[in-house]
C-alpha cells in the first residue's frame, strides 16, 4: 500500500514529520499506549496488580498530551480510567476485580484506539516476615476485553491524488480522484484482547517495601488491520517492573524507586527513575512526591538511546493522590522538537477498607 500520511503537499513538513516518526519507533510502528506514572495505570501495566492496595477500592485516571507543542493538533493524546475493587478471600489471601477504558488518538487521519478491559486477580498470602504488621503476598491476574483501531481515511491523501506540473514543478493533490487503496471512509476494526500477569510484594517494615512484577499482553495476537480481508497481527507486549520504598535516614523522609521494561515486536523501551516522599507523618497523613527518570528506547539502527527525562511533582492525602509530570525530549527527538515533549496527569483515589488487612502494601 502506497500512502502518504501528511495533510498538505508541503515538502519540508513532510520530511521533518517523517524524520520524527522515524526517531519514534514507539509512534511509528503502532505499539501500545503507555503513561509514564506506572502507579495511576495498573492494569496496563500488569493485571495481577488488579487490587493491589491499601483499602477496599481504587479509582485511577490518566491523561496524557504528548508531541502537541512539535506536530499541533496532530499529536498524540491519550485518555484513561480504572476502578478496582478489593475483597478477603479468607487465610488472609484477597481478590481483586477491575475495569480498565482507555482511548488514544494520533495524526491527521484521526487515527483512534479504544478498549475496554476486565481484569481479575488473586493475592495468595505467603506469610509474615521480619516482625509484625510484615509480610509478603504472591499475585496471580488476567484481564480480556475488546479494543477498536480506526481512522478517518478522508483527512489523507495518497500516491494516486498527488501530482507534479511538469513545467512549472508545483506540485498539487486532487482528493475528489480514487485513492487507489482497499480502504475508504472511516476504515475501523473490533478484536478481542487478552492478558496475564504476575507480581510479588512485600511489607518489610517502618518505610520498606518491594514489589516485582512481569506481565505479557495480547496473549492472542489479534487482527488489528482495518481493511477488511487483510491480517495485520498486533504483536505481543511483554513487561518487567519493579520497585520499592526506603527510608532516609531515621527523619521523615524515604526514596521509591522503580523502573519499567517493555518489548514489543522490534521495539523496546526502558523507564527508570526515583521520587523523594516526604510526610510529618501525622494520624491523617499528607504527603509531598518530586522525581525524576530517564527514558531509553531503540532508535535509528537499532542502537538504544536517551529519549526523555520525565519530572513529576505530587500530592498525597489520606484517599487522594494527584500527580503532574512531564517529558523532556532527549537525543535526536529532543532536537527536532527543541526538548519539548509532553504533559501527563495522573489521580488515585483510594476507598479505605471497613475491614482490616493483615499486610499493607508498599507504595507505588
Amino acid at each position: 500500500m502506497n500512502t502518504y500520511f501528511i495533510s498538505r503537499p508541503n515538502v519540508l513538513f513532510f520530511l521533518s514529520v517523517l524524520t520524527f516518526l522515524l526517531l519514534v519507533p514507539s509512534l511509528a510502528r503502532t505499539q501500545d499506549a503507555r503513561y509514564s506514572q506506572v502507579a495511576a495505570s495498573p492494569q496496563l501495566t500488569n493485571p495481577a496488580m488488579t487490587g493491589l492496595m491499601n483499602g477496599q477500592l481504587r479509582f485511577t485516571a490518566n491523561f496524557r498530551d504528548l508531541y502537541s507543542s512539535t506536530l499541533g493538533n496532530e499529536g498524540f493524546k491519550s485518555v484513561g480510567a480504572g476502578v478496582e475493587i478489593r475483597r478477603k478471600a479468607g487465610n488472609g489471601n484477597f481478590f481483586g476485580v477491575g475495569l480498565q477504558l482507555q482511548q488514544d488518538e494520533a495524526g491527521a487521519s484521526d487515527f483512534q484506539r479504544n478498549q475496554a478491559l476486565v481484569s481479575l486477580s488473586y493475592q495468595q498470602d505467603l506469610g509474615r516476615l521480619a516482625g509484625r504488621g510484615t509480610g509478603h503476598f504472591l499475585a496471580g491476574g488476567a484481564s480480556v476485553g475488546a479494543a477498536t483501531r480506526g481512522l478517518d481515511v478522508n483527512k489523507l491523501w495518497f500516491s494516486e491524488q498527488y501530482f507534479v506540473n511538469n513545467a512549472t514543478r508545483e506540485a498539487y493533490i486532487d482528493s475528489s480522484l480514487p485513492t487507489g487503496e482497499g480502504i475508504s471512509g472511516s476504515g475501523n476494526s473490533l478484536y478481542l484482547d487478552v492478558n496475564v500477569g504476575l507480581g510479588w510484594f512485600a511489607n518489610l517494615g517502618d518505610r520498606r517495601g518491594a514489589y516485582l512484577g512481569v506481565a505479557a499482553f495480547h496473549l492472542n495476537n489479534p487482527n488489528v488491520s482495518p481493511i477488511s480481508g487483510l491480517m495485520d497481527q498486533l504483536d505481543q507486549r511483554y513487561v518487567l517492573h519493579g520497585g520499592g520504598e526506603l527510608p532516609l535516614g531515621s527523619g521523615d523522609m524515604s526514596l521509591l524507586p522503580t523502573f519499567r521494561f517493555m518489548t514489543q515486536g522490534p521495539a523496546y523501551e526502558a523507564l527508570f527513575g526515583a521520587n523523594i516522599r516526604y510526610t510529618e507523618r501525622n494520624w491523617r497523613e499528607v504527603a509531598l512526591r518530586a522525581g525524576l527518570s530517564a527514558q531509553m528506547s531503540n532508535q535509528q539502527a537499532d542502537s538504544p538511546g536517551l529519549n526523555a527525562f520525565v519530572v513529576s511533582v505530587g500530592l498525597e492525602t489520606e484517599k487522594l493522590q494527584l500527580a503532574v509530570s512531564y517529558d523532556i525530549s532527549a537525543g535526536g527527538i529532543g532536537t527536532i522538537s527543541d526538548s519539548r515533549g509532553g504533559w501527563e496527569l495522573g489521580m488515585i483515589y483510594t476507598q479505605p477498607a471497613k475491614y482490616r488487612s493483615r499486610v499493607i502494601c508498599p507504595k507505588f
